[in-house]
């Protein structure tokens, strides 16, 4: 159904610039003025089929020989429908469409062409042709899209209400059960309804569908028809995740800056070079703050890095703070499937200070914390091994812990970021929610780095956000060596050290001396069955428990001499604290270019990088007792 013919007659219109004249060869009594153009038309074939021109018409007075002029300016659809309903009412052949009859509809109702002025008249047949229509997605779509140049007319007869419940009962459908043409992103037909495959010419076939089929279709709809057609999918229990998706097309077709994000070169903001065509910033604005509203609240259902895109995006056009605020905690609610280079957004505040956003992190972090639930006391610290696995095995509150790591290590170079700011988002993560405590280590030692300035007190201070109980060895090792931190957590990195290397020989110690009870207990069967093995296997556990009772007797006189040492220098100055690292094994040399702990190129050769995730932790403090 593409079209409707009405009338029998050929074409009796001329256009003489802009007068359209009848050929009838009658003379013409009726002049009537639409815009700039006017129709010189003749009483009865108007009188017979319009109510409004029967009276306009016979209000008029009578003068001799003078015409009767009317103007109809305001007539739904202009000039070009007007021509339209006067071939209707001449009886010459003229088209419905869907591209027409919606703005034919809204004029016949307006010159009033009910059925009391002739049968068969321009308002039922309208009513007739746009059945037919709504049948139909394609063309309910167009007479959509029509029903914007006659709008409140379209509205008082609820034209745009029964287009956009067609469309939005066939997008919630499931599309294989129906016959109405549709547009078919996998199709790649010819006009001639035939495709190729292989090169091969084959007849067009039915190929899936997907839920997605009607994103591009109604992307073309201006923002007020598609935000109501957006409501009424949702009222058809359409699913949240789909509508998302509808909504993330139509916000990247129509908002320019989602796709061209700023970013920092050489320290230093970039703006996009391409500026905003066609669409005025308040524009852009408003369209913005609509999507937001739209989008579905479910969590898990638009992904992070779209709201961020949003986020971005609303800073640069600024959006009102409440709409801000709303991209903030949906991003905040499902924070653990950000990444880092999402988060990195450059600060486009008046007053700047640093390169990057530190303050909205703050807040999405602070949200996040809001609605975790996680159980603070579940002890789920995971192993290296782990770790080095994948991030997939830790709880939301790890994986966000690690990600905020990263992020401080990201922004720590900077050199306008206060000791506060990067205190305050450090300590937003709880202890517990860090596994390891590398991640946040790296962090702060590159915070070290390109602050020199700070004092010993505020290195102290800072230093207190991470646990050295929690360090893998290559952190363990890389920061007895770092001269950038205070010298007493770099005595805390080594005392601790040897702690854990002798209870992890003790451990030993205690299974070998449970291994040999064993074996005593088991001795006369042992003994039976295979008393050489047995000689064998015991002389072997023997030596290996002598020679770890020498290497703890060894550790606890390295412990006591330190002891003994620290009592002994109190205050005393760096190269005393030198001599004694030296003496216990511990270099304080700069990494070399092949030390595996040395960082990667981002920063320097000092600053430490881990093949394990960076997940931290809290304080702690070693008394010499």
């Amino acid at each position: 159904m593409a079209c409707m013919k009405l009338g029998s007659k050929s074409e009796v219109f001329l256009l003489d610039g802009h007068t359209w004249l009848c050929s009838t060869g009658l003379q013409s009594d009726v002049i009537i003025e639409i815009g700039g153009t006017s129709f010189h038309l003749h009483k009865f074939p108007l009188l017979s089929r319009s109510e409004a021109l029967a009276n306009l018409i016979g209000d008029h007075p009578i003068e001799n020989e003078k015409k009767c002029a009317l103007q109809l300016h305001d007539v739904p659809g202009g000039a070009k429908t007007f021509l339209l309903i006067a071939k209707f009412c001449y009886g010459v052949k003229m088209e419905l469409t869907p591209l027409n009859v919606v703005s034919l509809r809204c004029a016949a109702d307006y010159l009033g062409m009910s059925e009391d002025y002739g049968e068969e008249n321009l308002i039922s047949q309208t009513e007739k042709f746009l059945n037919e229509v709504f049948g139909g997605w394609k063309e309910s779509l167009k007479a959509l899209e029509t029903c914007e140049k006659v709008l409140p007319r379209a509205e008082e007869l609820h034209i745009v209400s029964r287009c956009i419940n067609s469309l939005a009962m066939k997008a919630s459908a499931d599309p294989s059960l129906f016959s109405w043409p549709m547009q078919g992103g996998s199709d790649m037909r010819n006009p001639n309804g035939t495709e190729f495959w292989n090169e091969i010419r084959t007849s067009a076939k039915s190929h899936p569908v997907g839920e997605d089929w009607w994103y591009e279709d109604v992307s073309l709809l201006r923002l007020p028809l598609y935000k109501r057609l957006i409501l009424a999918v949702r009222s058809n229990d359409m699913k949240p995740e789909t509508v998302a998706g509808a909504l993330m097309y139509y916000a990247k077709r129509h908002l320019p800056l989602l796709g061209r994000q700023s970013s920092i070169e050489n320290g230093n903001f970039v703006a996009p070079r391409s500026k905003i065509s066609g669409t005025s910033e308040a524009d852009q604005r408003n369209l913005l703050e609509e999507l937001v509203e739209l989008l579905p609240d479910q969590k898990g259902v638009t992904s992070s890095n779209f709201l961020l895109r949003l986020l971005r995006t609303a800073m640069k056009i600024h959006a009102s703070p409440s709409c801000q605020w709303n991209l903030e905690k949906r991003v905040g609610a499902e924070l653990d499937k950000a990444s880092l280079q999402d988060l990195l957004i450059p600060n486009t505040g008046y007053s700047v200070e640093t390169l990057y956003d530190i303050d909205c992190v703050q807040r999405i972090l602070d949200y996040f914390m809001l609605v975790d639930h996680d159980d603070p006391t579940s002890n789920y610290i995971v192993d290296e091994e782990q770790m080095m696995e994948g991030s997939h095995l830790l709880k939301p509150i790890a994986k966000v812990a690690n990600l905020i790591d990263s992020y401080l290590a990201e922004v720590s170079p900077d050199v306008n970021l206060k000791l506060a700011k990067f205190q305050s988002l450090a300590s937003v993560v709880p202890e517990y929610a860090r596994p390891l405590d590398d991640g946040i280590y790296r962090a702060i030692d590159m915070y070290l780095k390109a602050h020199p300035w700070l004092t010993d007190s505020e290195r102290e201070q800072l230093c207190r956000l991470m646990n050295i109980q929690k360090f893998s060895l290559e952190a363990s090792t890389h920061a007895a060596q770092n001269e950038r931190l205070p010298v007493r957590v770099i005595v805390q990195v080594v005392f601790f050290e040897q702690l854990r290397l002798r209870t992890s020989v003790s451990g030993l110690f205690f299974v070998s001396e449970n291994l040999d009870i064993s074996q005593n207990l088991s001795a006369n069967l042992a003994l039976a069955r295979n008393d050489l093995h047995t000689q064998e296997g015991d002389t072997h556990i023997r030596f290996v428990v002598d020679d770890m009772k020498k290497r703890v007797s060894e550790l606890e006189k390295d412990c006591l001499s330190m002891k003994q040492e620290i009592e002994k220098m109190g205050k005393t100055k760096v190269g005393s604290w030198n001599n004694l690292f030296r003496k216990f094994g511990f270099s304080r040399s700069k990494s070399k270019s092949g030390d595996p702990i040395a960082s990667k190129p981002t920063d320097t050769k000092e600053s430490p990088t881990f093949s394990a995730p960076f997940v931290n932790g809290g304080d702690i403090t070693i008394k010499n007792q």
